[in-house]
């Protein structure tokens, strides 16, 4: 094994370390569309479930205030 210069031993490095940040690049691009994804999905479940309450408002509503006494009971 020959004994490399010291500026092939730096050249060397900073290609792995480019190689490194672009894998890094790659990862983080990914990371953030999935987080768009999830954003998407959240809002899009935030809206479900509003819609959900107000029509669960609006049977309350409709519900009678008291319920409707039975004449058998005391």
């Amino acid at each position: 094994m020959s004994a490399q210069s010291p500026i092939d031993q730096i050249a060397e490095r900073v290609e792995r370390l480019l190689v490194r940040h672009e894998e890094i690049q790659r990862t983080n691009t990914l990371l953030q569309e999935q987080l768009e994804a999830l954003t998407r999905e959240r809002d899009a479940l935030k809206s479900r479930l509003a819609a959900a309450r107000t029509r669960i408002d609006a049977v309350l509503e409709r519900l009678p205030v008291d319920p409707p006494q039975d004449p058998a009971t005391p």
